[in-house]
């Protein structure tokens, strides 16, 4: 059992970071067309593809954070927002320690849980709650120059968080608008605000 375990867990991660690396490579590829639409460079948006593979490479390849939460990380124009559940304080700021020191992270919002990871009922509640906030976004097309797609929407517990660059008069309506979605509890906004 020891053989299999010790084989399969760096197997496991080896696939993973190949597959990061894949779609990195792909995404790299397709991002010129979705820079088009960013407020992010191009060389910021693969930087934020490179920072959440990096993270992940932490999040699967040490055992105890594997083990034992349920973590995610996401970045936008270098901020690094960590979702999910941690059983212990000290494990939730282990990762956020860690995931830290990744080059080009300038900022962390840790919003780990000191909880038992989620179930995946509820995982799949917050997909749900994703996908409404994405579409509902759509509705704000008379706003000048908005374009929903760089709001970034990640959902935890019926929290959502929402990440992006854009400007002052866009802000309210997004908040407004994803406030309104079926199962959102609580809208934490992460903008970062432009000219």
């Amino acid at each position: 059992m020891f053989f299999k375990k010790a084989f399969i867990v760096p197997a496991l991660l080896s696939i993973v970071l190949l597959s990061g690396c894949a779609a990195v490579a792909v995404g790299t590829a397709t991002t010129g067309a979705a820079v088009v639409h960013d407020r992010r460079t191009t060389g910021t948006v693969i930087d934020d593809q490179t920072i959440e593979l990096k993270a992940l490479g932490v999040l699967y390849g040490v055992d105890n954070i594997r083990i034992n939460t349920h973590v995610n990380a996401i970045c936008y124009n270098g901020i690094l927002l960590l979702t999910g559940e941690a059983p212990t304080e000290s494990l939730r700021n282990d990762i956020a320690n860690r995931l830290r020191k990744i080059p080009k992270v300038r900022k962390v919002h840790n919003e780990i849980l000191i909880a038992a990871p989620s179930s995946l009922v509820s995982r799949s509640s917050d997909g749900l709650i994703t996908s409404k906030a994405k579409v509902a976004l759509f509705s704000l097309n008379k706003i000048k120059g908005f374009d929903p797609t760089r709001v970034k929407i990640v959902s935890e517990n019926g929290v959502v968080y929402l990440l992006g660059i854009l400007k002052q008069h866009e802000v309210t309506p997004v908040i407004e608008t994803v406030r309104r979605v079926g199962g959102v509890q609580r809208v934490v906004k992460l903008f970062e605000i432009t000219d």
